[in-house]
């Protein structure tokens, strides 16, 4: 299984104060607030962090058919930087997924795998979205995401 999480970071600009009280707290370790507080660009350590806990997530529920989002309680380990993309592990229940990460000056876009031989072999398709249209749904994507101005579909 896969999953794929996508920022648009004008939007969650615009939507979320990630600064407000409580906020770090509710939804990352002390070690990801470390990361967070020590970045250069801390809004977007933000959104990196939470996407790649949105991906492993969409493929642990559907895995396990339980939802049940609880932030702190996935973990994401063993992140890796560079200038426009990240990746890094994720533990949640003792499950552990591999994620890889586009970064751009538009949107965050983590894909996520259960092992890293099937995170090498996703395709990514990302294009503007339109909440009108569905003719994505007749590609059969393994995985669908959207936030503000932009759609993610990825295939294995």
């Amino acid at each position: 299984m896969i999953g794929n999480d996508l920022v648009d970071l004008q939007q969650a600009g615009k939507d979320s104060n990630w600064n407000r009280k409580g906020f770090m707290e509710k939804v990352f370790t002390g070690s990801e607030q470390f990361l967070i507080n020590s970045a250069s660009q801390p809004a977007q350590m933000v959104w990196l962090l939470w996407s790649m806990k949105e991906a492993a997530y969409k493929i642990h529920t559907r895995d396990t058919k339980l939802r049940s989002f609880a932030p702190t309680a996935i973990q994401c380990n063993n992140l890796v930087l560079h200038e426009n993309t990240a990746s890094g592990e994720i533990l949640y229940e003792a499950e552990l997924y591999y994620t890889q990460t586009e970064i751009n000056s538009n949107y965050i876009h983590t894909i996520a795998a259960q092992n890293l031989e099937q995170l090498q072999q996703i395709k990514v398709f990302i294009d503007h979205y339109d909440p009108s249209n569905t003719d994505y749904r007749n590609k059969n994507p393994d995985c669908v995401s959207h936030h503000g101005r932009y759609l993610a579909l990825v295939f294995i």
